[in-house]
Order: C-alpha cells, then structure tokens, then sequence
C-alpha cells in the first residue's frame, strides 16, 4: 500500500518553490504540471470510490470508468482556463501539455511504486507510452476547444465530441494493456502514432491561420 497523497506532497514541494524563479511560460507549465498532479490524485479517489461502490473490479474500472473520470479531470481545469482567461491557441497548449505530463508523471511514480521498479524496459516502455497516452488524450480536447472558437456554430458539439474521443481513446489504451501479449503491444505504440497525427493535424491547423 502506497500514500499517494505523500507522494504529492513530495513532488509538488519543490515545483510550488521553483514557481518563484520562473516567470512568463516555464511558470505556466510547472504551474499546469502541478494540476496534473493534482488532476491525477483526485481521478484515483473518484475511481476508487466508484470501484467500492459498483464492486466492478480493478480491471473493470480501469476499462469502464478511470478513462471517463480522468479524462474529465484534466479538462476542468483546462475549460476553466479557456472560459476565464481566452488564451491564445499556444498559451492552451502550452497548459494541456503541463497538465497530461504532469498527470501521467504522478501516474507513473504510483504504479512503479506500488508495483515494484526490477523490470526496467518494462517501466520504460510503459512510462513513454502512459506518458504520451495522457498528453494526446488532452491535446485532443484542446483542438476541440480551438476548433470551437474559430467555428462557433460548432461550440458545443466540438467540445463534448473531443472530450468524449479522449476517454474512449483512454480507454481503448486501457483495453488493449490489460491483456498481454500481441494486444498490449498495439496498445503501447497506440499513443505514439497518434501522437504523430495529431503533429501532423496541428501543423495543418496553424498553416491555415
């Protein structure tokens, strides 16, 4: 058994006091980590609530019902940030991702704690592949909050459509590791080659500003 909360505490110290020595955009993404962090804990209490509740099993809610609520975790403050502040399409970039490498670090430090760190190439592929999982999952939510601006008939229906792609992209991701073997490879180089077409989707994006 692991305390996750000590483990925010311990991470989150010295990025609340290395904000002091940064400014402009190194500021907002340690800033943004630190909610990634924060998103992380508060979707593990959610989940963990609901699997007590439901008694659906680990396995089961982490297919079923984590993708849905940590997708949602890390889009509050993102929406927040969006409706309060109007930023430029960068600045919101630059927040999603803070908050999904933030969220997938937390993530990763819990699991190889909890799960022991002696299979290193296993960590590391899994580390890259929840690591790239968590940051395509929330950049995908902010082409929908982008797209939503520049298209304003198409507000409501681009955001809750991105939203709702990332928790089924989370939980496709989910699915396919769960099982090992030939699944759980297609599921760790899943993340990597959205990840490329959503480089090549944001490139076409902003050659068309």
């Amino acid at each position: 058994m692991i305390f996750s909360e000590n483990v925010l505490v311990c991470m989150a110290v010295p990025l609340l006091l290395a904000l002091v020595f940064l400014r402009d955009n190194a500021r907002q993404f340690v800033l943004n980590f630190l909610l990634g962090m924060a998103a992380c804990l508060l979707g593990a209490y959610v989940s963990g609530f609901v699997d007590a509740a439901s008694g659906m099993g680990v396995e089961d809610t982490a297919i079923f019902i984590s993708p849905v609520v940590e997708e949602a975790m890390k889009f509050l403050p993102l929406l927040f940030y969006f409706l309060m502040f109007d930023p430029d399409d960068d600045h919101l970039f630059l927040s999603a991702v803070g908050i999904g490498a933030g969220f997938a670090s937390f993530e990763n430090i819990c699991s190889m704690i909890a799960s022991g760190t002696e299979r290193l190439g296993f960590l590391l592929i899994r580390g890259l592949a929840v690591g790239v999982m968590h940051i395509v999952s929330v950049f995908a939510m902010i082409l929908g909050l982008v797209v939503a601006r520049r298209f304003k008939a198409l507000r409501l229906s681009s955001t809750v459509g991105a939203l709702s792609l990332s928790m089924l992209f989370h939980g496709i991701y989910n699915l396919l590791v769960s099982q090992p073997g030939i699944t759980s490879v297609i599921g760790y180089g899943l993340p990597l080659l959205t990840a490329g077409l959503l480089f090549l989707a944001l490139r076409r994006l902003r050659v068309g500003e």
